[in-house]
């Protein structure tokens, strides 16, 4: 892949919107491998967002101050943001539609997926503030291709405050086992977020039926970069 390059000239740089630490360090070899060495990335993290979404406090004041990252990343050049959580995939959308670069959401792609791919969806979250927002774009997406659509949704218990305790094999583990149990009634499982990722091995990750955000959502955008007609 040749470097990729802005109209001016100089690297692309997208920035990355994080609410948990878990994010930074996956993503940011992802966007490499997928984005390209040439492509700079300006990490983002408020760990505050997170715990005000899941108490449901001052949603307004999230909202508000994801949008002004999104902002002062546009002021410093970056070509794209990309919000790496599904929480505040909404937020991400909003601020779309205002400003003057894209603003992606992680998890856009992998919706769009789950809808080409079948009519049982089962939305799996560790974080229960998650789960209306991936419904609400999933069940949007199948509107719009004019498909019915039954979502199932599935809090893993535990799986969050493992990871957030550095015990990434138990989160792992649960999730799993939870996977495992709705695979048979589902035609589509999806991860609501990218921390969950993590959790499908390779072979698992390969079937078509368990859908992941991070690839799909990165390769979303590397095509936004380019929809232009700058080369790759």
């Amino acid at each position: 892949m040749e470097r990729a390059m802005d109209k001016t000239g100089g690297h692309k740089t997208v920035g990355i919107i994080h609410t948990t630490p878990a994010t930074i360090a996956g993503l940011t070899a992802l966007a490499g491998e997928v984005l390209g060495s040439g492509v700079k990335i300006v990490n983002i993290l408020d760990d505050s967002i997170l715990p005000d979404m899941m108490a449901e406090r001052d949603v307004e004041f999230v909202r508000t101050r994801w949008i002004s990252y999104a902002r002062n990343l546009e002021r410093l050049g970056v070509s794209a943001v990309l919000s790496a959580c599904s929480t505040v995939g909404e937020f991400a959308e909003e601020a779309d539609g205002c400003l003057g670069i894209p603003v992606c959401r992680i998890d856009e792609a992998m919706a769009e997926r789950a809808v080409e791919q079948g009519a049982v969806v089962s939305v799996f979250a560790t974080l229960r503030s998650t789960l209306n927002p991936t419904v609400r774009l999933v069940e949007r997406k199948a509107r719009a291709a004019g498909r019915g659509m039954t979502v199932n949704t599935v809090l893993v218990e535990g799986a969050y405050d493992a990871l957030m305790r550095g015990d990434k094999e138990t989160h792992d583990q649960k999730i799993m086992e939870a996977v495992n149990a709705y695979l048979a009634e589902s035609d589509v499982i999806l991860l609501a977020q990218a921390s969950m990722a993590s959790a499908i091995s390779d072979a698992c990750g390969a079937r078509g039926e368990i859908l992941t955000s991070p690839r799909l959502g990165m390769e979303r955008l590397r095509r936004l970069l380019y929809e232009d007609g700058a080369g790759v």
